[in-house]
């Protein structure tokens, strides 16, 4: 057993504090390629996976997004690069196959020394019109939803601890 793979995992934390200076390509490369290799449907590889790193456009995502969540804040803390993942609504299995790309990616990235969150609420975003319209103006087919994204970039501060996993949490029965 890789004892280095078992502690990225256990490492890995979800960041809510950036540096406001953009990653590299080199490493949005890295995370983009990882969710590529993440396990799908019948190997379909269903997903689709948009990096934006456009000011103007990370402004109205964030925007779209905090409408759905009812507040004014920037619900992707204002990293430097927002990772948005989408399936076809009629994949065989959309859910699980956008969360293995964004689990592979948020892990890739810890791996290079980015920070990530999983953030969420693309469904209700990417199901109204003004979500339909990016859609289309990225060239992506109709009929997607947006399963999850990420923030990604570098962390500004120390990610703390990891709690203490809970009493009974895994069961084996033989």
């Amino acid at each position: 057993m890789n004892r280095e793979f078992l502690e990225l995992i256990k490492t890995r934390r979800s960041c809510r504090k950036y540096k406001p200076e953009q990653i590299t390509d080199e490493e949005l490369q890295a995370v983009l390629e990882a969710g590529t290799y993440a396990p799908t449907s019948r190997g379909m590889q269903s997903p689709y996976i948009v990096a934006v790193q456009n000011p103007a456009l990370r402004e109205q995502l964030a925007a779209m997004n905090a409408r759905v969540m009812g507040t004014t804040s920037n619900p992707y803390y204002d990293a430097p690069t927002y990772v948005l993942v989408l399936t076809p609504a009629d994949a065989n299995n959309p859910i699980q196959d956008g969360s293995c790309v964004l689990e592979n990616m948020m892990l890739a990235a810890h791996s290079i020394g980015l920070a990530s969150c999983w953030i969420h609420r693309e469904r209700e975003m990417f199901s109204t019109p003004e979500g339909k319209v990016l859609l289309k103006e990225w060239g992506l087919p109709d009929g997607l939803v947006g399963i999850g994204a990420l923030a990604l970039g570098y962390p500004d501060g120390d990610p703390g601890q990891a709690k203490p996993r809970k009493e009974g949490y895994t069961r084996v029965i033989r």
